[in-house]
């Protein structure tokens, strides 16, 4: 099976990172992860990624030069020969020259059920909220903050005594489960996207051998 090289953008911790280079390490998972790139310098998931064995490295921001910046990232990820680019835990938003090197192939994943709560505090803000229930998104990127077609969400229930880290700790199994999963369809191709709604068509089933009948 020919893999599909994945880069992978961070600003923080990699949490979703080491997930996804975890799962594509397995055999029959159809991504390979060729490269995590930050735009902090010290995010603690350059470590966790060079700990995996992953090609690592920061394009620090330029907030000076933000076109200039977003070339160099976009040069540098395209160089790593990456066919799908994750965003996991990367907190910039990316431009339409960006996003048009990998048409309908950039992947974010999102603390809340997209479009309730986009941006940085999602976790809060859903607390803020009062709401019940809250969850988890992965979807294609366009301009926008925290926006395009979905391609899987999971609901997650809001407890009465939640505070932040207790919320993002029962929304973190489901980011670990959701991602590795879209980025799967989008490698072998299920993937449909068409009048700003993406859908996921099922894998295909393995064939089944047919028993040899002996007369």
């Amino acid at each position: 099976m020919a893999r599909v090289p994945v880069a992978v953008l961070v600003s923080g911790s990699g949490t979703n990172m080491v997930a996804l280079a975890e799962a594509a390490a397995a055999p029959d998972h159809p991504a390979r992860v060729v490269a995590v790139r930050s735009d902090v310098a010290d995010a603690p998931a350059l470590a966790r990624a060079r700990a995996l064995g992953l090609d690592a490295a920061a394009v620090p921001f330029d907030r000076t030069d933000r076109a200039g910046w977003e070339a160099r990232l976009a040069d540098d990820v395209a160089a790593t020969g990456a066919g799908i680019v994750v965003l996991a835990g990367f907190m910039r938003v990316l431009s339409a020259a960006f996003l048009a090197r990998w048409p309908d192939r950039v992947v974010n994943v999102h603390p809340s059920l997209l479009p309730a709560f986009p941006g940085a505090h999602a976790v809060a803000d859903a607390l803020a909220a009062g709401v019940r229930v809250t969850g988890v998104t992965v979807h294609l990127v366009d301009e926008q903050v925290d926006h395009g077609p979905i391609l899987a969400q999971a609901a997650v229930p809001v407890h009465a005594d939640d505070d932040v880290a207790a919320l993002h700790a029962r929304l973190r199994p489901e980011e670990h489960r959701l991602l590795p999963a879209c980025v799967a369809a989008l490698c072998e191709g299920r993937v449909e996207v068409a009048a700003g709604r993406a859908r996921i068509r099922p894998p295909v089933p393995a064939a089944v051998p047919t028993p040899e009948v002996r007369p």
